[in-house]
Formats: C-alpha cells, sequence, structure tokens
C-alpha cells in the first residue's frame, strides 16, 4: 500500500470512529427547577412528595414533553422570586396579569382562578361592586397578585405571609374582607372548618393561572410544554385529575 493510499485509508478510519463516538454520545433531556406555595387543592405536601390538581398537571406535561424537572413547596415571595431570577426556574400557580407578562414565558392554563371578597358570615355584608369595598379593610398575601391589583387602584389592604391567616384575621374582627383566590369546587374553607363562619360576597375577576418560566428557559421547552398543556386538555386527562382531588383532605381545624 503506497504512502498516499495508507494516509487516506487511516484518516477515513479515524473520522468513523469519531463519527460513531459523536453518534454514541447521549443528548442531555432538559431539567428545570419548578417552586409552587402550599394552596389546597392545587398544591400541597402529603408525605414528602407534593401534590395536587396543578401539581398533578405539570408532572404529567413535564412527562409528556421529556423534561427532567424537581418540584419546591416555598412560601409565594420565595418561589415567585426563584422564577425570576434562575434561568432553570418555573414557578405555579402564577396569576397571569399584564404587569407580570414581560417576565416570564408562559406554560398552561393549569387552571382558573376566581378573586373572591369573603366576609363572616354573621355580619351580613353585600357588596355590589368592587367599589362598595372601598374603606374596608382588606386581607391580602403578601407578595400575591390580588395584593398588588387592590393596592394599586387604592384599596385598604392588610397582608398576611400567609394565605390562610386571613381567615382567622376575619374573625378575629381585623379585617373586613378577605380577598382569596378559589377554584370552582375548593373545599378548603370545610378542610378547615370555616365553611359556615366565612362566606363569599363578590367574585370581583376571573384569571387564568399558569406556570410561569424564567426567560432563560429554552423557547423549545416551553413550546413543548404547552403542546402537552393542550393534550392533557383535550384528552380528558386534565378533567380526570381534577375529579381524583374532589374529595381530598378531611376536615381539619387550625389550632
Amino acid at each position: 500500500m503506497s504512502f498516499i493510499r495508507y494516509l487516506a485509508f487511516a484518516i477515513a478510519v479515524t473520522s468513523g470512529f469519531a463519527s460513531a463516538a459523536v453518534q454514541s454520545v447521549p443528548v442531555a433531556r432538559p431539567r428545570l427547577y419548578i417552586t409552587t406555595e402550599t394552596s389546597a387543592p392545587s398544591s400541597m405536601q402529603e408525605g414528602t412528595r407534593v401534590i395536587g390538581i396543578a401539581t398533578d398537571k405539570v408532572r404529567e406535561a413535564m412527562q409528556r414533553a421529556g423534561v427532567d424537572y424537581s418540584i419546591e413547596l416555598l412560601p409565594w415571595k420565595r418561589a415567585y422570586l426563584a422564577a425570576l431570577q434562575r434561568p432553570d426556574a418555573c414557578v405555579y400557580s402564577t396569576s397571569r396579569t399584564p404587569e407580570r407578562e414581560k417576565s416570564f414565558k408562559w406554560v398552561g392554563p393549569t387552571d382558573i382562578g376566581q378573586w373572591v371578597m369573603m366576609a363572616r358570615a354573621d355580619h351580613k355584608l353585600t357588596l355590589r361592586s368592587l367599589d362598595d369595598a372601598r374603606g374596608l379593610r382588606i386581607g391580602t398575601y403578601n407578595g400575591d397578585a390580588r395584593d398588588a391589583y387592590l393596592r394599586s387602584r387604592g384599596f385598604r389592604v392588610d397582608a398576611a405571609n400567609e394565605d390562610i391567616a386571613n381567615a382567622g384575621k376575619l374573625l378575629l374582627d381585623r379585617i373586613d374582607l378577605w380577598a382569596a383566590s378559589l377554584r370552582t369546587g375548593s373545599t378548603i374553607l370545610t378542610r378547615y372548618g370555616y365553611d359556615k363562619k366565612i362566606v363569599p360576597v363578590l367574585v370581583f375577576n376571573r384569571i387564568e393561572l399558569y406556570l410561569a418560566c424564567n426567560p432563560g428557559v429554552p423557547d423549545s421547552v416551553v413550546d413543548r410544554l404547552n403542546a402537552a398543556f393542550a393534550a392533557i386538555a383535550r384528552d380528558g386527562t386534565g378533567r380526570r385529575i381534577e375529579r381524583s382531588y374532589e374529595n381530598w383532605g378531611q376536615p381539619m381545624r387550625l389550632p
């Protein structure tokens, strides 16, 4: 074999090995750090696992889209801040408001929520519109969209670190109203023993809730997840997940 033919053969063999090596390297799956808050029945802790309606929809979407992930339950402000700061992070269930639109890439919706003014049942309070609540003390959740919404419109708000704490504040007359977010069919008041003591008096907004992802999450991942959520809604999986939580949890009372 001449030197030139030997050199050509060697180059071909080396190129073949290099090509095979490249093809054998597995493509890494994308991985997301996902945060949420305690907000039953959408997201809550059961043992060491985060469960809930929105949680199960998120898990199903991740599986269908081929995305690895971890979910961490945090106070809302920390959960929300993580998604703002970490390029691999997303947070749910996030109200999609005009003020937040450009801060995230949006996946979902995971659910539809109602913003509801709650009052003590024995106060017989009647509200015909949100303006009727002006001058009243309204309990909100620190860092939440409802808090920002009401503050920006000049309402008198009193923010708590945990949303359910507003129920106790309401019963102690520390606030006149609680601006709660409830999904249709929510049993949260019954679970805490408040269903006969606290009643809805006004639905003042309906809003879609999403998995909000940092702008650093690739568009291709966001597109795959949105396609997965669309399929979950279309094939009945979303409704099946919702039905599985209709009787979740035993009644309990706060200490």
